[in-house]
């Protein structure tokens, strides 16, 4: 039992799921166009958030709200279940394929067994589509693989069970409703403002543009307050947060990147080619942030400064995307 399902690769799972269910339902539209309509970039610094006794640092918004922004701008409408029984999750599971509906969901990244030993830790928020059941295997389209794989049914139920934060509980959700037609011009519209508008008009300084510079004065001061040992820890998870889980700084920034792009020949506005390219160079400038970070944390870097460094690029990096947010949170139809 198959669904003729059209597996894509991506950068990023969730927009990469969004993306290929919507191609189930003859909807062609790039990874970046679904990223930039979902309000996918986003920056957040959270200390009071802690996993393994670290702060939080995160490059995007909470699991699921891409797909669910893109559903509500695009027109369709997504349904989402959880379940307490692990049972009952995976039976609804088979009902729905018995429909021949491909459906999303959310799992535990660490046990995995189609990942490589080294990119499998504890991220309860990656996104897969299954398509099919063929005795005990599970078909799976996971964005991030070069072609298909497969689960057996305890292998998906351990992940969709994993354990810690997000635990995603049996988290499923698949397409509803689709539109005969989409109102493609004003979805991007409203992405573009929502994203502008999180990232400079929240007033809590830990997000958007505020958390970036919140997040340069805590790295400016890391080896005073922590030595040097909890210092280069702490700086190690934000690399990871930014290089491994998803695309991170500049991944996103590429991505956002080649959105307005795509944006500005469906609007036919051509100043959103120069803030592409703004975005661009942004992407550079987190690229450089993350390199010069991974050798202080390896104990490689030269430059005595090097935490003032690694905060200065954050300062003017801040400085970069405050000034194209501003001109892209007045954009109009």
């Amino acid at each position: 039992m198959a669904i003729q399902f059209e597996h894509n690769q991506s950068a990023h799972c969730e927009n990469g799921v969004t993306s290929n269910l919507l191609k189930f339902y003859g909807i062609q539209l790039s990874e970046p166009m679904i990223f930039g309509i979902g309000s996918g970039l986003f920056f957040s610094h959270m200390p009071f958030v802690k996993v393994n006794g670290i702060p939080v640092t995160s490059f995007r918004p909470l699991p699921g709200v891409i797909f669910k922004r893109a559903a509500r701008r695009l027109g369709f409408t997504v349904k989402r279940e959880k379940f307490r029984s692990p049972e009952k999750a995976m039976k609804a599971l088979d009902a729905l394929i018995e429909k021949d509906i491909p459906v999303g969901m959310l799992v535990g990244v660490y046990h995995l067994t189609y990942f490589p030993a080294p990119y499998r830790f504890h991220f309860n928020a990656h996104n897969l589509v299954v398509f099919g059941k063929q005795g005990d295997t599970y078909l799976i389209s996971d964005p991030v693989m070069e072609d298909y794989t497969t689960l057996t049914s305890k292998e998906l139920e351990k992940v969709r069970y994993a354990k810690g934060v997000f635990a995603p509980k049996g988290h499923m959700y698949w397409a509803d409703k689709i539109p005969a037609e989409m109102q493609l011009k004003s979805a991007i519209v409203q992405g573009i403002k929502h994203t502008a508008k999180d990232m400079l008009g929240i007033p809590v300084p830990m997000f958007g543009v505020k958390g970036i510079r919140y997040l340069a004065k805590k790295v400016r001061n890391y080896p005073s307050s922590l030595g040097k040992a909890k210092a280069s820890q702490w700086l190690g998870q934000i690399v990871r947060a930014q290089e491994e889980i998803g695309t991170g700084g500049a991944g996103f920034r590429f991505m956002y990147a080649a959105f307005l792009q795509e944006a500005s020949e469906i609007l036919q506005q051509d100043w959103l080619k120069n803030a592409a390219d703004d975005f661009t160079e942004i992407g550079d400038l987190w690229r450089n942030f993350a390199v010069e970070t991974a050798r202080i944390v390896k104990d490689r870097s030269k430059n005595e400064d090097s935490y003032n460094q690694a905060a200065d690029l954050l300062i003017e990096i801040a400085r970069r995307e405050e000034l194209v947010f501003k001109q892209l949170k007045n954009i109009k139809l």
